[in-house]
């Protein structure tokens, strides 16, 4: 298995700031927030001294007319502040609501670029913060798998070769037992080769889980045939069409589908309630799309838990897109969507 190398590196080496492109586009011609202010203000100030000093005099008393022309021309100030505040500040509000929707585990949104040229500033460094915080939490969250991947592979490999091989010796030194032991006494002991049997394909089944040797061994398209049949107990139908001929694919993409496959059908057959599921796999252009799909309860409102952020990080590591979201008539449906690569064959 692959420790998603590339995008640790690609973390590392992206040290250059980047910008939106065209953010700067027009820029010359932005006049700033306060340049804006100042000039309605100094033109209100101007044309009220020009009327003072000109025909225009007032009179104390004030008579009705002087007064409506005070009035109206503070009126005409306030307003023109409050035009140009509302237009100077209205890229703060959007900026703060894009702050808001902000989420890393769905990247790409940016903050638009409008504005006087301080609030421009201000959206351009923080779109480029934002494409920074991306970039480092691919490069954290590569490494964080890449590591859970090997203790994964460790724990697996102990249950097999300790706890395996400690109930197997048990499973022969109870069946010796069982041979020697008086009549009365073989239904229990026959009990406990039972439970010690049944203990035994439980680590089974836990390692293989844990460890994916079918994948590694058979690839990918085996690997997905053999989860459907793990899936498929009782109360539980899970039907599979994992063609062979698909695009070349790497193996951190290989492991990427696998796991979010696992993943899925894990919480259909622990939270869903639905007794039949299809998993599909099926090239697509630039790349392949795996579909998990169920007749259960559906997402509702229910909020997303470790298993779906975990698929969300995995998606991101090989750029691929998830989605999920309801099936057809009922339950749920996750779509994944992984590119190709032009430089490996994927393994059959």
């Amino acid at each position: 298995m692959g420790d998603v190398t590339d995008i640790r590196e690609r973390g590392r080496e992206e040290t250059v700031v980047t910008t939106v492109p065209g953010a700067h586009a027009g820029r010359g011609r932005t006049v700033s927030l306060f340049w804006r202010i100042f000039s309605l203000n100094a033109l209100g100030l101007v044309v009220a001294a020009c009327l003072l000093l000109g025909p225009v005099t007032v009179s104390t008393p004030v008579l009705p007319a002087e007064a409506l022309v005070v009035v109206g021309g503070l009126a005409l100030l306030l307003v023109g502040n409050a035009l140009v505040l509302r237009a100077g500040l209205t890229p703060l509000r959007r900026l703060a609501g894009a702050m808001a929707a902000a989420d890393l585990l769905h990247p790409g949104a940016r903050a638009e670029v409008a504005g006087p040229a301080e609030v421009a500033d201000l959206i351009i460094t923080y779109n480029t913060m934002l494409e920074r915080l991306e970039r480092e939490r691919a490069a954290g969250a590569g490494l964080a798998l890449s590591a859970q991947e090997r203790e994964r592979h460790r724990i697996a490999r102990e249950l097999h070769d300790e706890v395996g091989q400690t109930l197997t010796a048990v499973l022969l030194q109870l069946k010796r037992v069982a041979d020697r032991t008086p009549e009365g006494l073989r239904a229990e002991v026959g009990q406990a080769q039972e439970a010690t049997r049944a203990g035994l394909d439980e680590i089974r089944r836990i390692a293989r889980r844990l460890r994916p040797g079918v994948l590694e061994e058979l690839g990918l398209v085996s690997a997905l045939r053999s989860l459907a049949g793990e899936f498929t107990t009782h109360g539980l139908t899970v039907r599979h069409h994992v063609p062979g001929d698909l695009p070349p694919l790497t193996e951190e993409s290989e492991l990427v589908l696998y796991r979010v496959a696992q993943e899925g059908l894990t919480n259909t057959a622990r939270h869903s309630g639905a007794d039949r599921a299809e998993l599909r796999l099926r090239p697509v252009t630039g790349g392949v799309e795996l579909l998990v799909r169920d007749n259960g309860a559906g997402l509702a409102a229910a909020r997303e838990g470790a298993g779906i952020r975990g698929m969300r990080e995995r998606a991101l590591l090989v750029g691929a897109d998830l989605h999920l979201g309801p099936g057809l008539e009922t339950g749920t449906e996750v779509r994944l969507r992984v590119p190709a690569t032009g430089t490996e064959g994927a393994r059959r």
